[in-house]
């Protein structure tokens, strides 16, 4: 037993007259057709401990043609049993694809209901996993990404345009003081409105795209406004934790940083710096599971903080490996989507190379070098956030999975009966 919190997430959890062993029928018998099996070997029908399987693993009663490999070795260290006459059992090995063959060992199939085997992930099925849900249920992720990054990105344009004008008043040389004041004063508030924004919208993203990941898991389907209800009443807390999080690192940089610079210690400064770096990059992922754990687990910012804390210890260069790889796959991406807009906007609106030559940038501020780039900005994000948001969420469940044994109780949240026990 563990003291881990359980799946919160809604409608998954089964009710007491589907648990296992609370009804008569829950449990079944050795099904009958165990003795009809030809040329038995004499002795304890059951694998030994010592003996590896010969052929596929497959469930009794699914390969009638073969009854001597019908048997499920047991798998004490990891529960990942199936029990005689589960409905689903007959459905494990094709879905998970187990290729093992006479006298091979591989690893056991799991129960697959959504888009992972619920046992613990490697890489390609975490990255797959998050992939599988975007084109599997595109109805429910399409729509909160592309709508969120339509918005944020109008919103950028917006403020882009005004902080350009304002720059061009500064640069120019017969602007007096108070206009360079202003205008310098403006255009960091236009940054900072477009950080707010832009950090708003990921917020809302990942809150909405939580839930529909934690579905996929369960194999159901989810709608916008399913998702939308159930990430909702943690949304404000999800505000908090992003802004505490800032807020740390914000804190954390002025502590380090800030004396060398208000002692004018150029060597100060420059070590505060690169120990500043290291620190954030180790806090990023000893905290990168907190917004999923605050999420399904409909905790308190705190107590995600510490869920966090709790998962990733042991396995932080594992996490950290996958989050870099996830990053460096979501940048190469949205390069791959962005920079041909951004050279359309150079060329058809920018004046091209020749004004770029010339330090020449009016025509960098006109509408449509600003909204070409950003059409880019929307079908990258509209990819790469969904991507990013799921392997954030399967790493999650991952860790659970490896720590707590949370395949079980997901198992049973998706219906599947007696998954993971034994048989007599």
């Amino acid at each position: 037993m563990n003291d881990s919190p359980g799946w919160a997430t809604p409608g998954s959890s089964p009710s007491d007259d589907e648990r296992p062993g609370t009804d008569g029928g829950a449990q079944q018998p050795t099904p009958p057709a165990q003795p009809a099996q030809p040329a038995q070997p004499a002795g304890d029908p059951k694998w030994s401990a010592e003996q590896p399987p010969p052929g596929q693993w497959s469930s009794p009663g699914t390969t009638p043609e073969a009854p001597q490999t019908a048997q499920t070795p047991q798998q004490p260290t990891t529960g990942w049993g199936q029990q005689p006459g589960t409905p689903q059992a007959g459905q494990y090995g094709s879905q998970y694809g187990y290729q093992g063959g006479p006298g091979q060992w591989g690893q056991p199939p799991a129960a697959k209901p959504g888009v992972i085997p619920l046992r613990p992930l490697g890489l390609g099925e975490i990255l797959d996993g998050a992939i599988a849900t975007m084109r599997t249920h595109w109805r429910a992720v399409l729509p909160i990404t592309l709508v969120v990054a339509t918005v944020v990105q109008v919103i950028s344009v917006i403020v882009q345009k005004i902080m350009l004008d304002d720059f061009a008043i500064s640069a120019d040389p017969d602007a007096g003081p108070e206009e360079l004041i202003d205008s310098i004063g403006s255009s960091l508030g236009a940054s900072a409105v477009i950080q707010f924004i832009q950090a708003l919208g990921t917020i809302v993203v990942t809150a909405l795209l939580t839930m529909v990941f934690s579905r996929a898991v369960l194999g159901q389907h989810s709608s916008v406004s399913d998702a939308w209800r159930e990430a909702r009443p943690q949304l404000l807390r999800l505000i908090g934790l992003t802004l505490l999080m800032a807020l740390g690192a914000v804190l954390l940089g002025a502590v380090l940083v800030l004396p060398g610079i208000l002692t004018d210690t150029v060597g100060l400064a420059v070590l505060g710096f690169v120990l500043w770096l290291p620190l954030l990059v180790w806090l990023g992922v000893k905290f990168s599971l907190a917004s999923p754990a605050l999420m399904l687990e409909k905790s308190t910012v705190f107590k995600a903080f510490a869920r966090s804390s709790k998962l990733v210890k042991d396995t932080w260069w594992r996490i950290f490996g996958i989050t870099v790889l996830t990053t460096i796959i979501a940048g190469f991406i949205s390069a791959m989507i962005v920079v041909p807009f951004q050279i359309l906007g150079v060329f058809a609106f920018g004046g091209g190379l020749d004004a770029l030559a010339d330090g020449d940038s009016t025509g960098m501020t006109n509408w449509g070098a600003l909204i070409a780039p950003a059409i880019g900005l929307i079908i990258a994000q509209t990819i790469v956030m969904p991507f990013q948001s799921g392997v954030t969420v399967l790493l999650y469940v991952d860790q659970r999975i490896r720590r707590e044994g949370l395949d079980l109780e997901l198992a049973r949240a998706a219906g599947l009966e007696n998954y993971g026990t034994t048989g007599g």
